[in-house]
């Protein structure tokens, strides 16, 4: 495709004529009222709610673990009890992984790979509508039972036997296990769709050398999720039918492996942290040539990297097991893969590092939380090296230096980028700005609280403290950390007070934005902010990886799609060329219901099988009216 295509309309993207603008809002918009706003397939819409509901878990899980520092703060405390404690425990590190890191990570792959590929909405609209109810469905069922006084407390890895039928009685374990459910079925939908709105709704020349290195984080995440969660489901499926059925997949006594619940734990819960973590470095490589303004050093390397992580990230489950008595042969294949994966984490850092220097950087919020993160990220990398040491592994294993280390590589590899994200797309998501002033003040109190809270846990890993405790002795070296820690914690905290103050604030009274107030590249500040519900008036024409700066006086759009009902536009998987036009389905409330059914049952097989026989009944009547409605496809002329 060339500039010269008859396709194109020598026409602004920006500039939409009000006849025009009048007629997509009437056509894509949802109508006013509470069962309307329940039933919208607005990708936007849908997204932000993820967001905030993920931020809610983030609030709540930031609370259980103050509470862990106040138990630990001195020996012998007494402040919570020991059963409590396990629940609490359990509670945050679940709610931390599953209902917050990776649903808020694909909450803004939701939001932005639609606006950054130029298309209208997400695929499957009325799948993301159901995955958001399901992912909240699960939520609500873990803190319930928190607040019933029948959370899992078996931690958020649930190993058998301790979560078997022998030794983990009642629901919890249960509940845990379904809430694995809810979860993942939540995210595989939102994989699925973000794979193929890359695939098949680019703009116009956006060929697959022109996709914004966000939006290739986001697609490599997305296969991830589709390779590495069906292990969980499946594992955490067998759990179940071990303590309701009787079956004995983890009785070692009855033929089963209780190492098999470790192998298929970790087969998903490693890829989990790049799940996690290739967003984030999406979201760093988009933020940084805005703010030093010259064009992301070594695009092609950083794509490669991305891929190739990717794909090691699936052979190094075992290193979370190497005092498992594995055979040594095994062992020191995944000590080396272990290290391998450092490598293309070292080659993004020198391509972001190349980009500052090539450049003239602006030290806004969003670009110092990316410097925070290069930080802490490396701090945690470094770390990551040691553990995959046999030897070393072998002497730290289940201490506090594997919390710090899982922390910061977490924490610093994600929610660092994360938090530049918000203060960097928060004028596109609501058409105002955040204050400079109080994001400066959150950044330094989240970092400094952050290294002063998790780099001492290093050292008393070192001097023997071991995870998961309840207390400690006066006599064993560890308070005066353990203070300083908790302590330290209350600086991390007061950080992320400041953020949601911010965030609130801003909300209602920050300057407005305008269209483009970073003055970035990419497509989405191609429109409106907040963007209109059509996203593009005219669908953009990509010529290069950055559009925006590329063609300063106007955007090269596209026509022909109508206006008197929902269209995207279908191209082809390398080079983008438009192939067809394909109705968009209209809001309905058959998601929510199809939710509600699921969620009954699901909810109903903990207390008995029969739930999902009578629970298929209702299930099939919602996919039915669901998917009643069939949509048309035109091919292009």
């Amino acid at each position: 495709m060339t500039k010269d295509d008859p396709i194109l309309t020598p026409r602004d993207t920006d500039i939409a004529d009000a006849e025009l603008h009048a007629r997509l809002m009437r056509t894509w918009t949802s109508p006013p009222g509470l069962w309307a706003a329940i039933a919208t397939v607005d990708h936007k819409v849908i997204a932000r709610r993820y967001i905030a509901t993920a931020f809610v878990f983030l609030i709540l899980g930031g609370i259980l673990a103050l509470a862990m520092r106040l138990q630990l703060s001195r020996p012998e405390a007494r402040y919570i009890s020991p059963d409590r404690y396990n629940q609490i425990f359990t509670m945050h590190g679940t709610n931390m992984m599953f209902l917050f890191a990776v649903p808020v990570m694909e909450a803004m792959a939701v939001y932005l790979v639609p606006l950054m590929v130029g298309t209208r909405n997400i695929a499957f609209p009325r799948l993301n509508a159901f995955s958001y109810w399901m992912f909240l469905g699960g939520g609500l069922l873990l803190w319930l039972s928190f607040a019933l006084d029948t959370a899992p407390d078996v931690g958020w890895f649930a190993y058998v036997p301790l979560s078997g039928p022998e030794y983990g009685p009642g629901k919890r374990a249960d509940l845990w296990a379904q809430m694995i459910t809810f979860t993942e079925i939540a995210a595989l939908a939102v994989a699925v769709e973000i794979v193929v709105t890359v695939f098949k709704q680019r703009a116009p020349g956006m060929s697959l050398d022109r996709v914004p290195v966000l939006v290739w984080a986001m697609l490599v995440m997305a296969f991830l999720v589709i390779f590495a969660m069906p292990a969980i489901m499946f594992a955490s499926s067998t759990l179940i039918l071990d303590r309701l059925v009787g079956t004995q997949f983890y009785n070692p006594a009855k033929g089963g492996d209780a190492l098999l619940w470790q192998h298929l734990f970790w087969f998903f819960g490693h890829p989990e942290v790049y799940i996690i973590f290739l967003p984030a470095v999406g979201m760093v490589s988009t933020i940084l040539p805005t703010f030093v303004r010259r064009p992301l050093f070594g695009y092609m390397l950083l794509v490669g990297a991305l891929i190739a992580t990717g794909i090691l990230s699936f052979g190094l489950w075992v290193h979370h097991m190497f005092v498992t008595g594995l055979p040594r042969v095994g062992e020191s294949f995944f000590t080396a893969s272990s290290m391998a994966i450092a490598l293309p984490a070292g080659a993004q850092i020198f391509c972001w590092l190349a980009t500052i220097w090539a450049g003239k950087p602006v030290f806004r919020v969003p670009f110092l939380f990316v410097l925070g993160f290069i930080v802490t990220f490396v701090l945690g990398g470094l770390t990551g090296v040691m553990v995959a040491s046999l030897p070393f592994d072998t002497q730290v294993h289940d201490t506090y230096f594997v919390v710090a280390h899982f922390h910061y590589v977490l924490v610093g590899g994600a929610v660092f980028p994360l938090l530049g994200a918000v203060y960097y797309w928060f004028p596109k998501m609501t058409g105002r700005m955040m204050s400079e002033r109080l994001g400066k003040l959150s950044f330094w109190l989240i970092f400094a609280g952050f290294h002063l809270t998790f780099f001492p846990m290093h050292i008393l890993g070192l001097i023997g403290m071991p995870r998961r405790i309840y207390t400690y002795q006066p006599e064993l070296p560890w308070a005066g950390l353990n203070l300083f820690v908790s302590l330290s914690s209350l600086v991390l905290a007061a950080g992320f007070l400041v953020f949601f103050i911010d965030v609130v604030r801003s909300r209602r009274s920050g300057l407005p934005a305008g269209r483009n107030p970073w003055g970035a590249s990419t497509l989405e500040w191609a429109t409106a902010s907040p963007p209109p519900a059509y996203n593009f008036a005219h669908i953009p024409v990509v010529f290069s990886r950055e559009p925006l700066w590329d063609e300063k006086d106007a955007l090269p759009v596209t026509s022909g799609l109508r206006t008197d009902r929902r269209e995207l536009l279908v191209t082809s998987l390398a080079a983008a060329i438009p192939q067809a036009r394909e109705s968009v389905p209209e809001d309905s409330l058959w998601p929510f219901f199809a939710a509600l059914a699921t969620s009954a049952m699901l909810i109903g097989s903990i207390f008995t099988p029969w739930a999902v026989v009578w629970g298929a009944f209702p299930m099939a009547v919602t996919l039915i009216g669901w998917f009643w409605p069939k949509g048309t496809k035109e091919e292009m002329s």
